[in-house]
This record gives structure tokens, sequence and C-alpha cells, in this order.
């Protein structure tokens, strides 16, 4: 058998071959090692190139180190994607279910309430709410100022967490001035997650848990449940307590708040010592099946993504059915649009069922004020107040969660379901107090199809209202915004 040496003696040309060859090669090698080194400068520049103070709460600032990251969070900024029943575009809730206008009388919450839009967006939205606006509403506490800006933490670091609680609403605007982000979840010096949010650690101290307890995979769930959860404020102090002593679900929350005679307002038409839930969205998770698997909140709402062969986490968070294909189909093998329909699938049951409850609830208030009004007593109605409370809480534990159910649908089936059983009950009871009381039953129900006149029925003056909070933006948010700038200077030092 002839050498290689022999066959290119003779044929030369076979030689220039096997050069060429060789060069190709080579080459394709050194393009191979040029990108290798490329990626790992790429991956260097990841590094922080600027230390960060321990409560730096300006995402800008926190962006220099972390471009990817900050670039993707700007994006929550976007208010152009709908689904079928949220997403992060504007909608009114009370002009698109106007019962809730009843339900909610007395309550700040009957004057507005919108989808929530994205992060970035937090500090100016819970500014020029009607919910915030208008003197008579100068008690609201500085809590409710707890989840919307990084400059929380700094402030109760420099005050303590209790003196933090304690000021009023108003006087802590200009300290309150970056939008949530980065410092809310990440320790500056090793980007580790963590809890920023006092009543998270608290609630599971008082199960006898520690935060240490708890994998890298649960933080990524955690860090969002400091926030997205059902809360209440301790009427000494207002100090911002989660109720889970007695569990997740509707049923244990309710007992919880009922054991201590919690009430968040009074009804105004039904005088019922009413329960308001915030947006129990991590309790309604916990319940599901995604949890049980071990998917955390950020897999679907802040999915990894690939970029110049660097990994990092999406910081866009936004509905998963704008990004299904990196949020689903890590674990999914559908089609897209069958996810979707999938989705729209258990979301249309419990809006059904929601509905009817809505209307049993508005129904309930609405008897019950014709019951107060002709002679009915505390004694009487008892009873039919005690099933609108539980029904209603049970209403609003399902629909202040996002994602219309679909975290939990079996869980928000059933509860929505209980919901209904009582809030039917409560008006069976109401019309034994009316009979007693030589009214007719069926009642004449007042028209409340648009939220206009359920406002107007529930005599809320929304001029005014209106008129109130234009003010107050002029006035009061002008000089938070020039004491902010005033202070900018000094507030952080390097």
């Amino acid at each position: 058998m002839k050498s290689i040496q022999e066959r290119i003696k003779e044929k030369p040309w076979l030689g220039w071959v096997l050069f060429l060859l060789t060069v190709v090669v080579v080459f394709i090698i050194g393009l191979f090692a040029s990108s290798i080194v490329e990626r790992r400068s790429e991956a260097l520049t990841l590094q922080t190139v600027k230390p960060l103070p321990e409560w730096e709460p300006r995402n800008e600032v926190w962006g220099e180190n972390y471009p990817r990251e900050y670039e993707t969070y700007l994006k929550t900024l976007d208010t152009n994607f709908a689904s079928k029943y949220a997403g992060s575009a504007f909608i009114d809730y009370l002009e698109q279910y106007p019962e809730l206008v009843v339900m909610w009388a007395g309550y700040s919450f009957s004057k507005e309430y919108n989808q929530g839009r994205g992060h970035a967006h937090a500090i100016e939205d819970i500014r020029e709410i009607l919910r915030t606006g208008g003197e008579e509403q100068r008690p609201m506490p500085a809590t409710c100022w707890t989840c919307k800006s990084t400059d929380v933490p700094r402030v109760m670091a420099e005050e303590g967490v209790a003196e933090f609680y304690k000021a009023n609403w108003y006087d802590r605007g200009h300290q309150i001035v970056n939008p949530i982000g980065c410092q809310d979840c990440h320790d500056p010096k090793t980007m580790n997650l963590r809890i920023s949010r006092p009543a998270l650690i608290e609630a599971f101290e008082r199960q006898g848990k520690s935060m240490d307890d708890f994998s890298h995979n649960e933080m990524r769930s955690l860090v969002c449940a400091q926030c997205h959860v059902e809360y209440y404020f301790k009427k000494d102090g207002d100090y911002l307590t989660f109720p889970w002593d007695n569990g997740f679900s509707a049923d244990e929350m309710e007992e919880y708040y009922d054991n201590m005679n919690f009430i968040d307002w009074t009804h105004a038409l039904s005088k019922t010592p009413m329960l308001k839930a915030q947006h129990p969205d991590y309790e309604l998770f916990m319940t599901g099946t995604h949890a049980d698997q071990g998917v955390s909140c950020a897999d679907c709402h802040m999915p990894y993504k690939t970029e110049g062969g660097v990994k990092f986490t999406d910081h866009h968070v936004q509905s998963p059915l704008n990004n299904i294909e990196n949020s689903c189909f890590n674990c999914h093998r559908d089609e897209t649009e069958q996810l979707i329909r999938m989705v729209y699938s258990r979301q249309d049951r419990i809006m059904e069922l929601r509905g009817m409850l809505e209307k049993a609830l508005a129904a309930a208030h609405i008897e019950a004020k014709t019951a107060w009004d002709n002679g009915a007593v505390q004694s009487e109605m008892d009873k039919a107040q005690e099933l609108i409370r539980h029904a209603q809480w049970r209403w609003d534990w399902v629909a202040a969660a996002n994602a219309a159910g679909f975290h939990s649908p079996d869980e928000a089936l059933r509860v929505l379901a209980t919901g209904i059983q009582k809030a039917e009950q409560a008006r069976k009871e109401i019309a034994l107090v009316l009979v007693e009381h030589g009214v007719s039953y069926p009642i004449d129900l007042p028209d409340i199809t648009t939220k206009a006149k359920a406002q107007e029925y529930i005599g809320l003056d929304m001029e005014k209202l209106k008129a109130d909070k234009q003010k107050l933006l002029k006035n009061t948010i002008t000089k938070w915004d020039s004491l902010a700038l005033k202070r900018q200077g000094t507030l952080i030092e390097y």
C-alpha cells in the first residue's frame, strides 16, 4: 500500500490540497478560539465596575454595572400589551365591572381601580390615582409606600421599620421617588437574591422558619412575595403584617381575620364589617400545580435569555402570554396558539363565576341597605353580614390577584363557588328580614350598569374628587419633587 509521500510524488497537486485543508482547519479553530475569548470578555462586563452602597435606590446606577438587566427592566414602561383579561395596557376595572363600585361603597376603591402597569410606573401610579387624593385622606399611613419604591428599605434602615410605618403618607412623599427595581431584590455586593421588606421575614419567623432555609429557586418566588401578597396594617402603628399564621388559603386567612375581629372598613350600604384583599398572587400560586412542580415566579414572568453568549434573567417583568416562547416552552411542547387557548379557557370559566358573585354581592349590599332603611336591627342582620363579609372576601381573594385566577384555576373556581353560595344565602337571610318588616321581595334594584351610575348611587361626587386630586398633584407632588431634587446630590454618598 502506497504511503502519502509516494502518492504526493506521483500527484504533486495532492500536496497543495492537503496544505489548503490544513489552512482551513487552522482558520476555523482560530475563529472558535476567538469566539470563546470574546464571550469570556462579554461575561466579564457583567462584573461590578462600580461599588454600590448598601441601600442604593437608583436603578440607573445599578444599570451602569448590569446594562442588560437594566435595559430589559426599562421595558416595564411599555403599556401596549393587552391579553383577554389583563396585560400592561390601561383598564378601568370600575367601568368594566360597575358592580365593584357598590361592593366597595364607603371605601376608596369605589373611586378608582385600574389594571396595574409595569414596575417602572409604580410611583406615578400611586401618586395619581384618586384613592390617594383629597384632604379627607391625609391620615393615610406611610405603610402604603412599602411596595412602591427602592427608597423604602433605605428610609427604613435610616429611621427604623416601625417609625417608617407610623409616619403620614404625605410626609414621606419627598423621600419616595425611585420606582420598584434592583435594590428591592438584590444584595448590592453579591447580587444574591435577598428580602428587603421585613413583613415577609416576620411572617416566616412566626412559623419557625428562617430565610436561610429557602433554596435559590424558592427565592426566585419569595422576592416577589414581598409585595404580591395579602397583607393588613395592625391598628397600633399601621405595622405591615401578613396573615399567614394559619396558612395560605382563603379559608385559613378568613379564619385568621375573624379570630382577631379585624375589619378594613364598614360598608356604607350594608353596614357590614368588611375585609379587603390586596393582591394575594403568591398565596393563590402556592395552591396551584406550578408551585407543586417547583416552578418559580421568575421562571414564567422573568425567564432566562441569552445575548452574545451571556445568559441572564430578563427583567422585563410581564405576562407570560406576551413571551410564550421563552416563558412556557421550557416545559410545555404545545403550539403557541394552543397554549393561549388553554389559558383563556380556564380564565373564561373563572371570570364567569366571578361575574355571578359580583352581581350577587352588589344585590346583597343594596338589599341590606333596604332592610336597615325599613327598621331592621343588628340582631336580625348579624348572620347576613357574616355571610356577606365571607362571600366578598372570597371574591376579592381571587379578583385582587393577577392572572384572572390562572395561578391556580382549580382553587380559584372552588373559592368563587363557595363565595356564590354564601352570597346567595346572605340574600335569603335579608329577604326574611325584609318580609318581617313588611317589604315585598324581591325589591327593585337601582340601575348600576355603568361606573358613573353606580358612583352616583353610592353618593360619590366624582367632579369634586377629581378637582381635589388635581389640586394635590399641582401643589403637594410638585413640592415633593422639588425637595427630592434638592436632596439628590447628598442622598447617596460614594
